[in-house]
């Protein structure tokens, strides 16, 4: 396989990686981070796919194989727990939403 073909694969992942990071730390909600998790584990097994096509190595399919039965199980058992998250706890808060549901005051009732 070419070199050129190989880098612009490698530069795909890499930021296929980078942009799932972006979403896995800034959620907004727990499903955006499972679904990005299981993006990630996807871009990792395709890098590497690309390695072990790089060198030639075929002992590396095992190790793919291995890595998405993982990553299946993982995304199952992340979505059924997130399928038991109650309504209310399925974003994150800001920090004055946060202060306000401590104070016990909800944000559709504004200031009075």
């Amino acid at each position: 396989m070419s070199p050129i073909v190989m880098a612009v694969c490698a530069a795909l992942l890499i930021s296929a990686a980078l942009i799932t990071l972006f979403r896995v730390e800034r959620g907004p909600s727990m499903l955006d981070r499972i679904v990005a998790l299981d993006v990630l584990v996807s871009a990792l097994i395709g890098s590497l796919a690309l390695v072990s096509l790089w060198f030639g190595r075929t002992d590396l399919v095992l190790v793919l194989t291995v890595l998405a039965l993982v990553g299946f199980v993982g995304s199952v058992t992340l979505a059924r727990f997130a399928a038991a998250e109650p309504e209310a706890e399925s974003r994150i808060l800001s920090a004055q939403e946060a202060a306000e549901r401590d104070a016990g005051i909800r944000p559709e009732d504004g200031e009075s």
